[in-house]
């Protein structure tokens, strides 16, 4: 039987992601091209690989048993090009990390340095976006892989390596600086212009857990899109925010901010590099991939 090889190719991808969409995406291809081929292949194999529902498509049982053995194959094939391409192949080529600013500021800034001092011809395309922006953009295929800030609840395809615990603290500007002599309740927090991440952030969700434990809904008068952007907002006195005490640090120095203590604890949160599991990355990528997990470790 002569099948295309691509063909099972797009099989792989249309198996592992169990959507169309997102297999297209993956291959840079179209839904349309990626139906039409895995009908091809469908036909001359004589049976049907997958069943289409609302959700997306699952394996029949016989395209089970097919990807038991293409999911080999293709990870037979990806270890085979990085032992023929050699370690002289690491040291060239193009990564594309997506990353958000507390993650770039407090973990990644201090090793990009040191990497690239070692890796002078790898390339670094970074992405700053939001957690949950940044693991769709991951699932897509867009990003070899990604380091983000958690709690975040990850696809099971993702794994996941924790690269840094960081605390986040209460500050505000010196107009505020009343709030730094006594420990403040979580609910008097509404009495204060509070400046926050936008809603479709992984911190946006983590404070209204916090929030709703305490029977409170939590509500911003102004909505940012990086951490960045927080700081100088709330150094002009404009409201008062939760931040990562590793970029308040040199502002609390200068006596441009005040930290205000609070009668709760406010749980650690940490940094994680991600990346899909099923998916192989290049060489120049895993190269930096393995830089950054070592360093975690």
């Amino acid at each position: 039987m002569d099948i295309n090889f691509e063909y099972y190719k797009f099989f792989y991808f249309a198996a592992k992601y169990g959507n169309i969409t997102k297999a297209a995406a993956a291959l840079g291809s179209s839904q349309p091209n990626v139906t039409r081929i895995i009908k091809l292949l469908e036909a001359q194999m004589n049976c049907r690989l997958f069943i289409r529902n609302a959700r997306g498509i699952r394996l029949t049982e016989e395209g089970r048993l097919l990807y038991s053995h293409v999911e080999v194959a293709y990870r037979h094939l990806l270890d085979a090009q990085e032992e023929i391409c050699g370690q002289a192949s690491q040291r060239y080529g193009t990564v594309a990390i997506g990353v958000t600013e507390t993650a770039l500021h407090i973990f990644l800034l201090d090793l990009l340095r040191g990497f690239k001092a070692k890796y002078p011809a790898i390339r670094i395309k970074i992405y700053n976006q939001s957690t949950p922006d940044t693991v769709k953009q991951l699932v897509g295929g867009r990003f070899d892989f990604a380091v983000v800030t958690m709690p975040y609840e990850m696809p099971k395809a993702f794994s996941s390596v924790k690269a840094a615990d960081y605390e986040e603290i209460l500050v505000g500007g010196t107009e505020y600086a009343e709030l730094a002599n006594a420990p403040l309740e979580l609910k008097n927090i509404g009495r204060y212009p509070l400046i926050g991440l936008g809603r479709e952030s992984a911190t946006y969700r983590f404070y209204k857990e916090i929030f709703l434990a305490q029977g409170m809904d939590l509500e911003l008068d102004m909505e940012v899109a990086t951490s960045g952007l927080m700081l100088p907002l709330i150094e002009k006195n404009l409201g008062i925010g939760f931040v990562p005490e590793k970029l308040a640090a040199p502002l609390l120095k200068e006596k441009k901010l005040v930290r205000i203590p609070l009668a709760c604890d406010i749980p650690s949160r940490s940094i994680h590099i991600v990346s899909d599991k099923g998916r192989g990355k290049g060489l120049a990528a895993d190269t930096l991939y393995s830089f950054l997990r070592d360093a975690a470790l």
